[in-house]
């Protein structure tokens, strides 16, 4: 089954079919699935791919972030 990627259009036999909170997406590769889906750092703006720290809804990739934003009772470690 050929299916076209929907972040880089390439024609691929392979496609990662992802469904998502209702949604279905088509990629050739995560890479593409990655920059479609994973969340901004909402201080510094990389694509969080791990789970990052959520706070009042708002993703931070590290504690650095999330206390630049306000919010210093995020620890990176115990």
């Amino acid at each position: 089954m050929r299916m076209e990627c929907q972040v880089c259009g390439n024609d691929y036999d392979k496609p990662l079919i992802i469904e998502y909170e209702g949604d279905e997406y088509v990629f050739d590769c995560f890479e593409c699935a990655v920059d479609e889906l994973a969340p901004d750092c909402g201080t510094c703006g990389v694509r969080i791919i791990g789970h990052g720290n959520e706070v009042d809804g708002e993703m931070y990739c590290c504690a650095n972030c999330a206390a630049q934003a306000g919010h210093g009772e995020i620890r990176d470690r115990a």
